[in-house]
């Protein structure tokens, strides 16, 4: 039985959004795995594709595997809202689908009490937003403002090493997988704006003591491959002295990223995080041949997430040539401090009253359409302050707080 069934659209709450697809990709520790377009990510899109069909929206799907949900035609003008349903490996259930489920809870409410935008409305689920796909973070929206080249993208690899082509295929898309085919996405820079949903990922709210805040800006972040390459050997039979294991170098990198971080000043915000390792051939009883660890690193100004990522380098390399090995550092995402359109924030503030302002140091699709118009964002309160865990949280009424503000905001700009 569908939600309109049950309760019309008037009833449609983010609470009961969301627990529709709790039991998606969920393990058994309570987390999610809802990697970009595998078996689980594919039921949540035909989730979002019903759901906005039922309240009479019209889905169209962009060459990039992003989902658009109209209210109205398409076309220049858009207010856009929206987020993603994929998640990190060991996910929470609100990072993303907080957002879908608060913009459909919020077109709903619009339209069942009557209210009909001069300007078209548009609900997007934007594809491997968290890149636990294909390694590539806001990879559907990056393609979509022209930030990533198509070509680069087609270079881009799943986590068992098929090409994005390939993986897509597979997956049932047969649109974009050209070139000349893949984003940008040519209506999206006549659209008016993009505001965003999102549960916070921190205590700022907890501690303000407030259910939601519009956020100020996105803090400088990127992602960097490490990669050691060493010999591979017998692990009973070649002496110590006679090694050259690429997992030596990669342990002190690890310990090196923690103390660069460490010593920066409390006030840059500088976080390092090493969350994925790779050793081949991976055997217990074998001395790696190669090694790979992927850095995470933020701050509040770029040039202190460069010189973090400087100094974790040059400790690499010297670790690396005292063990025998070789080594390469490789960029794979960088997204600059984005500061949101200040017009729109204060729109926004206008239209919800004394709601505090929040930076963060999570990026988001947001951050990236940012560059191609003005752009917003709303976060919920998690009294937790987790994400990327189970633990991550949003009470249900302040899941209504939010998509009651989202749709004060959307009634706004599309009047």
């Amino acid at each position: 039985m569908t939600i309109s069934q049950t309760r019309g659209p008037a009833g449609w709450t983010v609470s009961g959004l969301l627990a529709e697809i709790a039991d998606i990709g969920r393990d058994d520790d309570g987390s999610y795995s809802r990697f970009s377009l595998s078996p689980e990510d594919r039921s949540l899109r035909q989730w979002f594709i019903s759901r906005a069909e039922e309240l009479g929206l019209e889905v169209s799907i962009d060459p990039d595997a992003n989902i658009w949900a109209w209210w109205g035609p398409e076309g220049p003008g858009a207010v856009l809202t929206g987020s993603h349903l994929d998640s990190v490996p060991g996910g929470g259930a609100y990072d993303g689908p907080l957002g879908v489920a608060s913009s459909l809870a919020a077109v709903a409410r619009l339209r069942a009490r009557g209210f009909r935008p001069s300007r078209p409305v548009a609900v997007v689920m934007f594809t491997d937003e968290e890149g636990a796909g294909f390694g590539m973070p806001c990879l559907g929206s990056r393609l979509a403002a022209g930030v990533l080249p198509a070509d680069r993208a087609l270079e881009l690899r799943a986590r068992d090493g098929a090409p994005l082509a390939e993986a897509w295929q597979d997956a049932g898309m047969d649109a974009g997988m050209d070139a000349g085919e893949l984003g940008p996405v040519e209506w999206l820079t006549t659209a008016r704006c993009f505001v965003e949903l999102h549960v916070e990922q921190g205590r700022g709210l907890a501690d303000l003591d407030a259910p939601v805040a519009i956020a100020s800006a996105v803090r400088p972040h990127g992602r960097w491959r490490l990669e050691f390459t060493g010999q591979g050997n017998h692990a009973g039979t070649t002496l110590m002295a006679d090694r050259h294991d690429p997992v030596v170098p990669l342990a002190a990198t690890v310990l090196a990223a923690r103390r660069a971080a460490t010593e920066t000043s409390e006030e840059s915000g500088a976080v390092a995080t090493v969350g994925r390792v790779e050793v081949v051939p991976g055997g217990t009883n074998v001395i790696a041949s190669a090694a790979r660890m992927w850095l995470d690193c933020r701050a509040e100004s770029a040039d202190v997430v460069h010189a973090v990522v400087a100094q974790v380098e040059a400790e690499a390399r010297a670790a690396a040539h005292q063990e025998g090995c070789g080594f390469e550092l490789v960029q794979e995402s960088w997204t600059p401090r984005t500061a949101f359109d200040p017009e729109l924030k204060a729109t926004m503030a206008h239209v919800l009253g004394d709601v505090p302002e929040l930076s963060t140091g999570a990026g988001h699709d947001a951050a990236v359409i940012a560059g191609i118009m003005p752009t917003g964002m709303l976060f919920v309160r998690n009294p937790t302050g987790a994400s990327h865990t189970p633990d991550e949280y949003a009470s249900p009424a302040d899941c209504e707080a939010g998509a009651t503000a989202l749709a004060t905001i959307l009634e706004e700009l599309a009047r």
